[in-house]
């Protein structure tokens, strides 16, 4: 007979009293366990965290950026500088031109020589000022042929006064302001 009191017990409960004492526990705290408890402060936290990473970030990349414009805009501005004055002493050139072909004319009279010594000190003052502004003369005759400054309009037979590849006469003067030309020599070559 007790072998049917529990069969009868089984039959009424179908999991022992121990398995529910340890199912109800098992309910109750994971319902109640403080890990799981999410706070919002702490997500306010985490939050205003990520937002501060973010902002940092951006703030990082916008200091970049302002001394990348910084460090352009020096470059442009040394740039300007260095080439300040290259449009006029472009249009200059063509006058100190003329004014040295002034001086090779031959004169007689008293007259012709007070005007040949005026225009003698006007062409030396131009050349006293292109020379303040950095403005230098590309004259290479003896010197090997280059033809980033010079420009070839004519060649003749090499000899042994003018080896190959070398400048025998200059035609026309040519400029630079600091290392840029302004105007390319036009000279006569040995070949």
């Amino acid at each position: 007979m007790a072998d049917k009191d529990e069969t009868k017990q089984k039959v009424d409960d179908p999991q022992k009293p121990e398995e529910k004492v340890e199912s109800s526990t098992k309910d109750n705290s994971s319902k109640e366990s403080p890990k799981e408890k999410i706070d919002p402060k702490d997500v306010a936290l985490k939050d205003l965290k990520a937002k501060n990473a973010e902002l940092e970030d951006k703030f990082l990349r916008s200091q970049a950026e302002i001394q990348n414009m910084n460090n352009r805009h020096k470059k442009e501005v040394a740039g300007i500088l260095k080439y300040d004055g290259q449009k006029l002493a472009t249009e200059i050139l063509p006058v100190l031109d003329n004014l040295e072909r002034a001086l090779t004319v031959e004169v007689d009279d008293d007259a012709g020589k007070q005007l040949k010594k005026g225009i003698d000190m006007v062409q030396q003052h131009m050349v006293k000022a292109l020379k303040d502004n950095k403005v230098t003369v590309i004259d290479g005759v003896g010197d090997k042929f280059d033809p980033t400054d010079s420009q070839a309009v004519q060649t003749v037979p090499a000899d042994d006064d003018h080896p190959k590849d070398t400048i025998v006469q200059v035609l026309q003067k040519g400029y630079k302001l600091e290392d840029r030309v302004l105007r390319p020599a036009m000279v006569v070559v040995a070949q």
